[in-house]
């Protein structure tokens, strides 16, 4: 029962990490493509500045409750993913850094260069996160002693390439959907139109992706055996008809929580259809890494449980005042009075 309740509670952890983060990453993939001037830039760093590093939280506390809850999976998970995660890493460390140096450039080339960094530690984290989910669900092949038979080209796979994609245009649609609640005037304008557009392309690498997922995977068995747990996508479908509802009607807050609920859908989607594995093994079943043969023990899980039940509410009142306190639009007077970016 512990086992079941922790990987719950791990899918639910990664889904949250990519509602949060997922709008900051988009945010910096969309960048290039819809500023023209380099407050428009500034702008989008600001809408992201008071958040970015504490959305983040959630990626360390998604990695720690693998380890605490599963720490053969997370022994296994980066061993067998050693690569795409250390690019993983190193792109957020170039993201970190631009977004943090980019306010000491001096020159014209010096901030373009910052705003490339800033780019590819923004695109690439949501590719390699989407390749490797969908890995996930569609199993690795790992042998008996956890090792990973093949290397990063074998990771890139089309069902894999496939989830890459689908999740650099949710996060983008996610980043849109914020610089709408945040901005004003032309460049909100230009978000809502690319937000539009974006609402298609998602629509579009949804079908493709679940028309894979029951070609590629054995994610649907879990739901032809538990009907009750097709709400999830059926969750995912609804929010996603919610963004285009909600946009169209300027009801900016409704549409990009709609679009985190979708995110946090299809991780659901994913990780409920891989129960009771935690890494499926594509080599052999018994190979399989799952929440009985890499669990903690039950003293373990227990502790770790109370710590859990008393720190994450804690970290959601804490992110919910920060919320609360920068809910406003930005406005030139932010943008001159600030001395972040």
């Amino acid at each position: 029962m512990l086992e079941t309740v922790w990987f719950v509670l791990w899918g639910i952890l990664w889904g949250v990490y990519f509602m949060l983060d997922g709008f900051d990453l988009g945010l910096g993939t969309i960048m290039p493509f819809i500023t023209d001037s380099d407050e428009e830039k500034r702008t989008i760093y600001n809408a992201m500045g008071p958040f970015w590093d504490g959305n983040e939280v959630w990626l360390v506390t998604a990695g720690g409750v693998t380890f605490a809850a599963f720490p053969k999976t997370y022994a296994v998970m980066f061993s067998a993913l050693y690569t795409p995660l250390m690019l993983l890493l190193f792109a957020l460390i170039i993201r970190a850094a631009a977004i943090e140096f980019r306010k000491e450039a001096a020159t014209p080339r010096a901030k373009k260069f910052w705003d490339g960094c800033f780019f590819l530690g923004s695109f690439l984290p949501a590719l390699l996160l989407g390749v490797a989910f969908a890995n996930l669900f569609k199993g690795l092949p790992i042998t008996a002693a956890g090792t990973l038979k093949g290397n990063l080209l074998t990771l890139l796979n089309p069902y894999g390439l496939c989830g890459g994609l689908l999740f650099v245009l949710t996060f983008a649609l996610h980043g849109c959907l914020w610089l709408i609640v945040k901005t004003r005037g032309e460049l909100h304008a230009k978000a809502r139109t690319a937000s539009l557009k974006l609402w298609v392309l998602v629509l579009t690498a949804l079908i493709i992706f679940l028309g894979m997922s029951a070609a590629y995977t054995d994610l649907l068995d879990n739901y032809n055996a538990v009907a009750i747990l097709y709400v999830i996508p059926l969750l995912g479908l609804v929010c996603l008809g919610m963004i285009r509802f909600y946009g169209r009607r300027d009801q900016e807050w409704k549409a990009w929580f709609a679009s985190g609920l979708f995110i946090l859908a299809v991780t659901l989607f994913g990780v409920m259809g891989m129960f009771p594995a935690l890494i499926p093994s594509s080599i052999n079943p018994f190979y399989s890494l799952t929440i009985e043969n890499s669990a903690s023990s039950p003293l373990t899980l227990k502790i770790m449980l109370g710590v859990v039940l008393v720190f994450i509410p804690l970290v959601i009142a804490y992110q919910s005042w920060v919320y609360m306190i920068f809910r406003h639009k930005l406005t030139e007077a932010d943008l001159a009075a600030t001395e972040i970016y």
